[in-house]
């Protein structure tokens, strides 16, 4: 069950300025620990330690990985790619450079297989939050990851009922 907050547009700027959208509470973030713990409760037949140190040998492999210029795809997880942040563009080829084009590297990840938005979409419910502590509703933007959205797409029905998003 996905809960979530009702938060209004308080962005002048905005097309969406007053219009109210919904955004999810999240109940707590678990790192590889908590996770392994998680997945050994599932009887997997692997102690948590071995899904920990399996865990960790992935994340190094896969930062290897992208840094050798490769994307990784974990089936159902997600495809893991790098982007460049480019800083302002260079008026001709000849005048580019890296120190003065290009910010940095970031990660990028696209959701595959049964983690897509399309399964995800038909899996989830979403319902209202009664009560919801002040460090759930962090300010910072009004979407979920923190940035500005002109839209509001929020499909949901209060009641806790699927909804086909």
């Amino acid at each position: 069950m996905i809960k979530y907050v009702l938060k209004q547009n308080k962005n002048k700027k905005s097309l969406a300025f007053g219009k109210w959208y919904a955004f999810p509470v999240v109940e707590e973030t678990m790192d590889l620990a908590e996770l392994a713990k998680h997945m050994e409760e599932h009887n997997t037949g692997f102690t948590e330690a071995m899904c920990l140190g399996m865990m960790t040998a992935m994340v190094k492999c896969i930062k290897e990985q992208l840094l050798a210029g490769k994307n990784v795809k974990i089936d159902n997880l997600a495809i893991f790619s790098v982007g460049i942040r480019n800083k302002e563009g260079a008026k001709t080829e000849a005048e580019f450079t890296a120190a003065n084009n290009i910010a940095g590297v970031k990660l990028r990840a696209r959701a595959t297989g049964t983690l897509s938005n399309a399964n995800l979409n038909s899996s989830a419910s979403v319902k209202k939050a009664s009560v919801v502590s002040s460090a759930s509703t962090s300010e910072g933007g009004n979407t979920p990851s923190g940035g500005n959205s002109q839209t509001g797409d929020s499909s949901s029905d209060n009641n806790g009922t699927n909804v086909g998003l």
